[in-house]
């Protein structure tokens, strides 16, 4: 009966190794054992076709806008607004069309955002069906920013 609770933690454990499996602090599986930045982004890893990116949380968002190292883009079409510090605006469905606007590194890290989320998780996917390997989503876009108490700003 003294081992229940080594045993009881023990399993714990193992539980707990097995339901993370999908979120990835600062990504081990980037390519050459890149990392975004020396801030730990919490990520749901979203493999596709040809390889994978990472969907993060607005709040995760906000903790990388505030050392900001990547490439921002809003995908949304038509406008229905922008966050701030926004670099680009590719419209989702053209995203490779326009690769002459994103990072010639296709390691760079880039951030995509549209109003739901569905747009730039589509265009996500095909960069990173691509050959890019370090592209983030804002799962929600600003709908879910907005709901976390961040501001979208609209011109």
């Amino acid at each position: 009966m003294k081992n229940v609770p080594l045993r009881l933690l023990t399993m714990l454990i193992g539980l707990l190794a097995a339901c993370s499996s999908s979120i990835a602090r600062t990504p081990e599986s980037l390519p050459h054992g890149q990392t975004p930045t020396a801030v730990q982004w919490v990520s749901t890893r979203m493999p596709v076709e040809k390889g994978v990116f990472f969907q993060v949380t607005p709040e995760t968002l906000a903790t990388m806008l505030d050392t900001k190292s990547f490439f921002f883009v809003n995908t949304h079409t038509p406008y229905e607004g922008e966050l701030e510090q926004t670099d680009a605006f590719i419209l989702f469905d053209q995203i490779t069309l326009h690769l002459d606007q994103l990072p010639t590194d296709k390691s760079a890290p880039i951030v995509l955002y549209c109003r739901s989320g569905r747009m730039s998780a589509l265009a996500a996917r095909d960069l990173a069906n691509a050959g890019y390997t370090n592209i983030w989503d804002l799962a929600g876009g600003m709908l879910a920013w907005e709901k976390a108490g961040y501001e979208v700003i609209h011109k």
